[in-house]
């Protein structure tokens, strides 16, 4: 992905019409403890925001991107010695899923300002880790990070999902004339 917060944004906007925030239809999100269990309640939660978003039929290619997403937070962009008692507000990852008309985001926060790495083209597709973010660019739409700023510090890698639009209501038709 690019090296600045415009070219890291960039894939949210191609090929899309602009997001508004006021335009958002739906947002849900959760902070997550620093442990690796914390990956399993980022599924649950995203199961339960899909299926009150009727896109349960999501549920698989998201799932496997939140959980890529969440585990690379952990597993990269975490302090060696953590707070010795957290709270859900200091929690250091949290998922945020939003949705709009055509479009679904997953984004994950951390506290870490690096970006996230990714393998070279020779991949080792026998290796047990490594290819978190290869999975998130194949089963989402496209991925970037960018940057918090401000009181935040650290960073958000965001995937974003299309979604088919919603049929627009059938039109009464005129029966033939008498």
């Amino acid at each position: 992905m690019g090296t600045n917060g415009s070219t890291m944004l960039e894939p949210l906007r191609q090929g899309l019409p602009p997001i508004d925030a006021a335009s958002v239809s739906s947002s849900a999100s959760c902070a997550l403890p620093a442990r690796y269990e914390a990956v399993r309640g980022a599924r649950q939660f995203t199961s339960a925001t899909l299926a009150q978003w009727d896109l349960s039929e999501r549920f698989d290619d998201v799932a496997l991107v939140v959980s890529e997403l969440v585990t690379n937070a952990l597993r990269h962009a975490l302090p060696t010695d953590p707070p010795a008692r957290e709270t859900p507000h200091d929690s250091p990852v949290r998922l945020h899923l939003m949705r709009w008309a055509g479009r679904l985001v997953c984004a994950v926060r951390d506290p870490s300002p690096d970006s996230p790495a990714t393998r070279e083209c020779e991949e080792d597709f026998a290796a047990e880790s490594g290819r978190g973010l290869f999975l998130v660019e194949t089963f989402s739409d496209s991925w970037g990070w960018h940057p918090l700023a401000g009181t935040l510090r650290g960073k958000v890698v965001w995937a974003l999902f299309r979604l088919p639009e919603a049929p627009a209501p059938a039109r009464p038709t005129a029966g033939p004339a008498a």
